[in-house]
C-alpha cells in the first residue's frame, strides 16, 4: 500500500492541508434532474438546510452545483444556473466555515460565485467548456478541480469509450494540466480527478479505481467521486441510486486506499467513517514501508 503524498492546497482564503486525512467533499445539488437527488434540494430554505446538516456531518468542502451533468443531461442555461446556485452561496457563506466549491463549466457562473464566496471551481469539462474559465479561476486565485470526461455529458455514455482507460485519462488530464498552467494558474491550486462515471465503461470505472496510483503520480492532489453511480449499481444487480450507500463505501475505501486526498460523496456522515478507517489504513502501510526501506537501509 503506497503512502499518500501530502500538499497544501493554495485557496484564496487559506491552504488547506491535503494528504495527512481524507477530506470529504459534500454534494448539494441545487437541480430539479440529478441522477440521484434531483429536486430535493431545488429550493433555497431547502438546499441551506441541508447543506448546514452536511457541515455537521463531516463536510471538509461544500460542492454546490446547479446544472446535472448526468448521462444524457442537456445544457442548464446560464442565467437559470446562476438562479439556482448563488442564493445559496450568498446565504452560506457566514455560516460555514468550510470552504465552498462551485460545481460549474461556465466561466460568468464561476465569476459570480467566486464573488459571493466560492473558492473552488470543480469543473467536468477540465476548462474545456469555456474558454473565458481559465482567466476567472487565475484572477480571483480560485483552486480548481480538473476532471476528466470523455465527451460531453449528453454524449458521454453514447461514443466509443477508450482502448486503454489509463492512457485515456492520464493524456486527458496532462493537457487539462497545461491549460490551467497556460491560463497562469498556480500548480499548488490544482487538483484532478479521473472522472468516474464521465465516458467509461462500467469495468473501466473499477480499472480506474483499482490503478489510481497511476492518477497520484501525476504530482497533484487527487479527486475522486464514485458516489451512487451506476457503475455501483450494475455491480449490486441493478440497485436504485438512493441505494448504494455499501457499495460507495467500497469504491470510497478503494480511493483512499488508491491515493485519493478528496472523496465527493452525497452520504457524508456515513462516508466519514469509512474514510477514517481507511485512513487508518493508508497510515499503519506507510509505517510498515518506512520500516522495511529502513531494515533494507541498515543490511546495506
Amino acid at each position: 500500500m503506497p503512502g499518500r503524498r501530502r500538499y497544501r492546497l493554495r485557496l484564496p482564503s487559506h491552504a488547506l492541508a491535503l494528504g495527512k486525512r481524507t477530506l470529504l467533499m459534500g454534494v448539494l445539488n441545487v437541480t430539479p434532474d440529478s441522477f440521484s437527488d434531483g429536486g430535493l434540494f431545488l429550493e433555497t430554505g431547502r438546499a441551506v438546510e441541508h447543506a448546514l446538516e452536511l457541515a455537521r456531518a463531516g463536510t471538509d468542502i461544500l460542492d454546490i452545483g446547479g446544472e446535472s451533468t448526468r448521462p444524457g443531461s442537456r445544457p442548464t442555461p446560464p442565467d437559470e444556473e446562476l438562479a439556482r446556485v448563488l442564493p445559496v452561496i450568498e446565504k452560506l457563506r457566514n455560516r460555514l466555515k468550510i470552504p465552498l466549491s462551485i460545481d460549474t463549466r461556465r466561466a460568468r457562473v464561476a465569476e459570480m460565485a467566486a464573488r459571493a464566496g466560492a473558492e473552488i471551481l470543480n469543473d467536468v469539462s477540465a476548462l474545456g467548456s469555456d474558454p473565458e474559465m481559465g482567466e476567472v479561476v487565475h484572477r480571483h486565485r480560485l483552486a480548481v478541480v480538473l476532471m476528466h470526461m470523455r465527451g460531453t455529458p449528453r454524449t458521454m455514455q453514447q461514443r466509443g469509450f477508450a482502448r486503454d482507460v489509463m492512457k485515456d485519462v492520464r493524456e486527458g488530464l496532462q493537457r487539462a494540466i497545461r491549460r490551467a498552467t497556460e491560463a497562469g494558474i498556480d500548480r499548488r491550486r490544482i487538483l484532478v480527478d479521473p472522472g468516474i462515471g464521465f465516458g467509461k465503461s462500467f469495468r473501466q470505472n473499477f480499472e480506474l479505481l483499482a490503478r489510481l496510483d497511476e492518477i497520484a503520480r501525476l504530482g497533484f492532489p487527487v479527486v475522486v467521486g464514485p458516489s451512487r453511480k451506476a457503475f455501483i449499481g450494475h455491480a449490486l444487480g441493478g440497485m436504485a441510486a438512493g441505494d448504494r450507500v455499501w457499495g460507495t463505501a467500497a469504491a470510497v475505501t478503494a480511493a483512499v486506499l488508491g491515493g485519493a486526498h478528496v472523496v465527493r460523496v452525497h452520504d457524508v456522515a456515513e462516508m466519514a467513517q469509512v474514510a477514517r478507517v481507511a485512513d487508518a489504513m493508508v497510515e499503519a502501510g506507510g509505517r510498515i514501508g518506512f520500516r522495511r526501506k529502513s531494515a533494507r537501509g541498515s543490511n546495506a
